[in-house]
């Protein structure tokens, strides 16, 4: 085994690791933006579980996170517009990724 390939299995590992964080982190910002628009809409308990739960099945929809801001959209009428939901999935995806790196 030479050490190009023990290099290339590090950046493979690494990139593979890397994809499953910000996958896991979208799919966390996701869940947390379905609690934030559960809240506008005045659910709680189980019905804003339900509710985050099926932000997070939207994405699954489409490539990027047009899908999710569609339905949040959708859903929240006039209480929030499209810009307002992208700018709030890109607060809680930073929000999502700190939680990841701390563990919780």
């Amino acid at each position: 085994m030479s050490t190009f390939d023990d290099r290339e299995r590090a950046f493979e590992a690494k990139f593979a690791h890397d994809a499953e964080m910000q996958w896991r982190a979208e799919a966390r910002a996701n869940k947390l933006l379905g609690y934030w628009a559960a809240e506008l809409m005045g659910l709680t308990g189980k019905a804003a579980d339900d509710y985050a739960l099926s932000v997070v099945k939207a994405d699954f929809e489409e490539p990027g996170h047009e899908d999710v801001v569609r339905k949040v959209a959708a859903d929240l009428g006039d209480k929030a517009d499209a810009a307002t939901i992208r700018r709030k999935l890109g607060e809680l995806l930073i929000v999502a990724k700190g939680q990841l790196l701390a563990g919780s």
